[in-house]
């Protein structure tokens, strides 16, 4: 079965920098798209950013230029580098494969 796993949240001051992690298995990763979510407190879960399996890539408009999300089809792996942070990027983040979530990872800035 289709199997996520996040890591890599933390605390970090505004203006720092964080890299998520997620390992898949249980699917042909390199056919699928992948895509990294978050939900803030009392916020609906929103897209953050997408890696086709082509290599295309999709931003939201409140994370473009400071975001990057890349893949390692070797590897089974998808990144989020998350730069310039800010407190309204805090939140649990979610790795998502064909309808499949990962069990998330908190991001907190603050100083």
């Amino acid at each position: 079965q289709v199997q996520l796993v996040e890591s890599g949240g933390g605390l970090v001051q505004p203006g720092g920098s964080l890299r998520l992690s997620c390992a898949a298995s249980g699917f042909t990763f390199s056919s699928y798209a992948m895509s990294w979510y978050r939900q803030a407190p009392g916020k609906e879960r929103e897209l953050v950013a997408r890696i086709f399996n082509g290599g295309s890539t999709y931003y939201a408009d409140s994370v473009k230029g400071r975001f990057t999300i890349s893949r390692d089809n070797a590897k089974n792996m998808v990144y989020l580098q998350m730069n310039s942070l800010k407190p309204e990027d805090t939140g649990v983040y979610y790795c998502k494969a064909i309808s499949e979530w990962g069990q998330g990872t908190q991001v907190t800035v603050s100083s």
